[in-house]
């Protein structure tokens, strides 16, 4: 069996414009600091991320509402083996925490050691923005909570 010619490649990045018009708020809510959901005004369903339409009911209407971004901790998974577009990063946590007001995030966990992570444990979803411009959220320990000394 012979073998096939190699071809010496080089990687390929795509990046994607998403048109964000209708989460607009959202996003310069976090570049304020804020933790920004959707509330349905027609069956009161409470969305985060937020979206533009309802789920249950289809309605438009939506309501902006800021969240406290206090919540507690439901799982977490450390990640090691990253994928591509993450070569980049040192090995992080990535969690799902309960918010006070009932909808659930999913988001990196910062700002604690892996060894204090706890089901349970109170976290903050607080914005995040990278020095590209980039902005996200990611979660924080409640103070004393796991947080790196």
């Amino acid at each position: 069996m012979s073998e096939l010619p190699v071809i010496n490649s080089r990687s390929l990045e795509l990046s994607y414009k998403i048109p964000i018009s209708k989460t607009k708020r959202f996003w310069d809510g976090l570049k304020e600091g804020k933790i920004l959901a959707t509330k349905c005004r027609r069956c009161g369903k409470l969305y985060f991320p937020p979206v533009a339409d309802c789920g249950a009911c289809y309605s438009s209407y939506m309501d902006w509402v800021e969240l406290s971004g206090e919540g507690r901790l439901v799982t977490y998974t450390h990640v090691i083996v990253k994928p591509a577009s993450f070569r980049d990063e040192q090995p992080y946590t990535v969690a799902v925490a309960e918010l006070k007001e009932g909808v659930k995030a999913l988001a990196w966990l910062t700002n604690v050691k892996r060894k204090d992570i706890k089901i349970g444990m109170g976290v903050r979803l607080v914005p995040k923005q990278f020095t590209d411009g980039r902005v996200a959220y990611v979660f924080t320990p409640l103070t004393g909570e796991g947080r790196d000394q």
